[in-house]
C-alpha cells in the first residue's frame, strides 16, 4: 500500500495558558512563535517549500471533539477527497465535512482509540 501520509502537518495541544507557553518555548528553545504557535519550514524531496505547525490551544477548545485527548495530530496528505472516500470504504470514521481555505483542505477521522486526526492537503505557498 502506498504511504497515504506525506508528512506531519502539525501538532496541536491544549494548554492552560497558550500565550505563556508560547513565550516559554520562544525564550528557552528559540521557537519563532506567533499567534498560532510556530511554523517550521522545510523542503520536500522535490525541493518544494513545506511547513509543519506547532500550536498550543486553549484548554477549553472544542476543536478536538469528539476526542477527549489533550492533543491532536495533523497529517499532510495528497488528494484529501479521494483519501477520505477510500477511508470510508475501509470503515474508518470520518468526522464532519471537508473545509477549504487558501492554505489547503482539511478533513478529520478517528483512530480506533477515538483520537481525532486532522488530514491536511496543504497549500504551503499561502504562508510565505
Amino acid at each position: 500500500m502506498k504511504n497515504r501520509v506525506t508528512g506531519l502537518g502539525g501538532f496541536f495541544f491544549k494548554s492552560k495558558d497558550p500565550n505563556h507557553i508560547k513565550e516559554w518555548y520562544k525564550n528557552h528553545l528559540g521557537l519563532n512563535t506567533d499567534a498560532y504557535g510556530c511554523t517550521f519550514w522545510w523542503k520536500d524531496k522535490d525541493g518544494n517549500d513545506c511547513s509543519t505547525q506547532w500550536s498550543p490551544m486553549d484548554e477549553k477548545t472544542e476543536y478536538f471533539k469528539p476526542s477527549e485527548k489533550q492533543f491532536m495530530m495533523n497529517f499532510r496528505v495528497e488528494n484529501l477527497v479521494k483519501l477520505l472516500e477510500v477511508l470510508k470504504k475501509e470503515g474508518v470514521t470520518v468526522v464532519g465535512e471537508i473545509e477549504e481555505y487558501e492554505y489547503g483542505k482539511f478533513g478529520w477521522i478517528l483512530d480506533p482509540e477515538g483520537n481525532k486526526l486532522e488530514l491536511w492537503e496543504p497549500v504551503d505557498k499561502a504562508f510565505l
